[in-house]
């Protein structure tokens, strides 16, 4: 297959908004990438990604190997941490990170040995005959996340599919000033970023590969074009106009196949899948070589850096080293900023770590990079609407950010904003735009968490209710129960003596004045207790057969009242006999006439 038919070139479109901001970007993109030296001291923090903080699986003395794992990945969303160099862990603690707050957070810290040992790997040359589950755990055992800035969980992009994918877009705009990492990626290991894509596609069953890059990288498209021809790789590129933030996800979807991803849906939703050429180059060296995530590119450039570039550097190593390593002259600078003038931000200490995320540490002098001038009244120019690449109102937002009016903020969809400076590039009023943005995201944000505890906690109290009342309910049901047995007990008590009384008066009453002749009474005596007993005989006869007739039916009708009512006939009969033996006795000894 020849050339032209494997690459097919692809018009670009458009997008709303954007700016040009000077690129600076030649100061650190024409030499090649350098390694860092090893450190002596290693601080990897336990989040380095979106998501849950990994679970450490060592303990402060422990000996480790290079690309050991240090701490596990826990829940859905999560990436492990492995060791960048063989050496021991001196403490599990918390270290500043870089990150605006300046908080601590869990590390673990590791003593370099200078040996570089590596841990034992399991390379995978037959990679498309392993079952997907296999490569989605070695992406995932491997700590491999995004490498653009966010630090998204890789093997969550590929696990999560919703939908049917038929496109996976490489995105190589870089548009961000001064940053050249992926720039010089793309130079250097064209074939490591499309064997990665070739797992990708795979991954995600995929048949279309694009490349979205900007006219300003024509060494980096070339050096992937001739990749491509040597892998075989069927390749589609969209060459972009240089412009401020298409480098976006949503804007460069925009602007290589003219779709925009819908308000609150993901690029899925569209059959595609974003990703850089560094997490691409990774993926490769994950799945196929087994290597995890323990070095990235990362650009260090600015005026106050003798010797600007892009350097590929253990990550845990701390920013104070690096910095030193590049000749950084921080007098000459009053701020490190982590990421490019337009979405970074200056790092409160450079005793922190250079983490997975960290693209780019710039150093600008004060001429260079100036402050920003306090803010003025906002003029309503409209400059931020017109540049806004989001299509938002940039003034609405600034509103209601000011009053904490929350409500109003979501109304004009603060969350589309991608926070990329556009807004407040041009304001000139000097109005840190995005930073009013961020509180009133973070506000939206904890209300949001505050509500879901709150629902949680109604939840509970409802279950807890639900549960009390249901006791309350078993225990009446278990009184009641109990009163009704103790009724039966009654009624069958009640039916075993059920006439006993008067037939047992009768009974000894005859007996008596039985006695009573024997003892020489007279004869008026006799008759009457004969009689007596007659009457008892008869009593006890209609007992008997009472007796029996609600016998029959409870054995019929009760079976379990029939065992009372037996014994109850039973002490009836004797009755009867006894009856029936006085009347004999008392005619056998009346005198003759």
């Amino acid at each position: 297959m020849n050339a032209s038919a494997l690459i097919k070139t692809v018009p670009a479109h458009r997008f709303h908004g954007g700016v040009h901001p000077p690129e600076h970007k030649v100061e650190s993109s024409e030499t090649p990438i350098e390694a860092m030296p090893l450190p002596s001291l290693l601080i990897l923090p336990l989040a380095m990604h979106t998501g849950i903080p990994a679970d450490p699986v060592v303990k402060p003395g422990k000996s480790v190997c290079k690309g050991e794992m240090l701490a596990e990945a826990v829940g859905g969303i999560s990436a492990s941490v492995h060791a960048p160099t063989s050496g021991r862990v001196v403490a599990i603690e918390d270290r500043v990170i870089p990150h605006e707050s300046g908080l601590k957070v869990p590390c673990i810290l590791i003593e370099a040995d200078g040996e570089d040992a590596w841990r034992s790997r399991h390379a995978w040359p037959d990679w498309q005959q392993r079952p997907m589950d296999e490569l989605l755990s070695r992406l995932r055992n491997n700590g491999v996340v995004g490498l653009g800035g966010a630090g998204f969980p890789t093997d969550v992009k590929y696990r999560n599919k919703h939908k049917p994918i038929h496109t996976l877009l490489i995105n190589a705009a870089e548009c961000e000033p001064y940053i050249t990492a992926d720039d010089r990626l793309m130079r250097e290991r064209a074939e490591e970023i499309l064997k990665g894509a070739q797992v990708a596609l795979h991954l995600l069953g995929a048949e279309t590969l694009l490349l979205g890059i900007e006219d300003n990288k024509p060494q980096a498209l070339a050096a992937i074009k001739q990749a491509a021809e040597l892998l075989h790789q069927p390749l589609q590129v969209c060459v972009v106009p240089t412009k401020y933030p298409s480098g976006g996800e949503r804007q460069l979807i925009e602007l290589t196949t003219g779709q925009e991803v819908p308000a609150g849906g993901l690029p899925s939703d569209l059959g595609l899948v974003c990703q850089n050429p560094g997490t691409l180059a990774q993926i490769y060296r994950a799945v196929v070589k087994d290597e995890p995530l323990i070095s990235r590119i990362t650009t260090l450039t600015g005026g106050a850096i003798e010797r600007p570039g892009n350097y590929e550097i253990l990550i845990g190593t701390p920013i104070e080293t690096v910095l030193n390593h590049v000749g950084a002259h921080l007098k000459q600078a009053d701020r490190v900023i982590m990421g490019g003038p337009m979405m970074g931000f200056a790092l409160p200490s450079i005793d922190a770590p250079l983490i997975k995320t960290t693209n780019c540490l710039l150093v600008p002098t004060r001429k260079e990079l100036p402050r920003p001038m306090p803010d003025n009244p906002c003029i309503r120019c409209g400059h931020c609407e017109q540049v806004c690449p989001a299509g938002l109102l940039p003034q609405q937002l600034l509103w209601a950010a000011k009053h904490r009016d929350l409500e109003s903020a979501q109304l004009h969809s603060i969350d589309a904003c991608i926070e990329c400076g556009a807004c407040a590039w041009v304001c000139p009023s000097q109005i840190p735009l995005v930073q009013y943005y961020r509180y009133a995201k973070g506000e939206i944000r904890q209300e949001n968490e505050e509500y879901i505890k709150a629902e949680r906690a109604r939840a509970r109290f409802e279950a807890r209710q639900a549960r009390l009342e249901k006791e309350k309910q078993e225990k009446e049901a278990r009184r009641k129960a109990r009163a009704e047995a103790a009724a039966k007990a009654q009624a069958k008590k009640k039916a075993e003596g059920a006439g006993d009384t008067a037939q047992d008066d009768a009974i000894k009453d005859a007996l008596a004045r039985a006695q009573a002749k024997k003892q020489g009474k007279t004869d008026t005596a006799n008759e009457t207790s004969l009689a007596d007993l007659e009457k008892a005989l008869e009593l006890a006869a209609s007992k008997v057969k009472k007796a029996n007739e609600r016998l029959v039916a409870a054995e019929q009708d009760a079976p379990d009242m029939a065992n009372a009512l037996r014994k109850a006939v039973t002490k009836l009969e004797e009755k009867h006999q006894q009856a029936q033996k006085a009347l004999d006795e008392a005619r056998n000894k009346e005198p003759s006439a």
